[in-house]
């Protein structure tokens, strides 16, 4: 099975800035040194939003979750970075009830990754 709407994933702003690629932020600050290690920032976040939505669309869902909100889907696989190295992450996606499209609710790096 493969992220329902992924062509529509919504990746935004606030989630890459402000978490993923936020050295400073309590819980994303990892996932930042990880990120812009493979040559990814916060002033081209908008290449980030697509390299993630591409890693979405391209992989299959490996595990699908029912939430109070709607339904989660992991997707694991490779995301093309700037200096290509590709590393396998994964991300998690949400289809928040009422809505037609997924929207992004993290990303980090596999163990083999990181």
């Amino acid at each position: 099975m493969n992220l329902p709407n992924a062509e529509n994933a919504k990746v935004e702003k606030e989630k890459i800035t402000g978490y993923l690629l936020n050295a400073s932020h309590p819980y994303g600050s990892s996932k930042a040194s990880f990120f812009t290690r493979f040559g990814f920032s916060v002033e081209g976040w908008e290449a980030f939003a697509e390299r993630l939505r591409d890693q979405g669309s391209n992989y299959p869902v490996s595990r699908l979750t029912e939430t109070i909100f709607g339904p989660r889907y992991t997707v694991d696989g490779k995301i093309v970075t700037p200096d290509v190295r590709n590393p396998t992450i994964r991300t998690v996606w949400q289809m928040d009830h009422g809505e037609l499209a997924p929207r992004l609710i993290t990303a980090y790096p596999l163990e083999e990754s990181a």
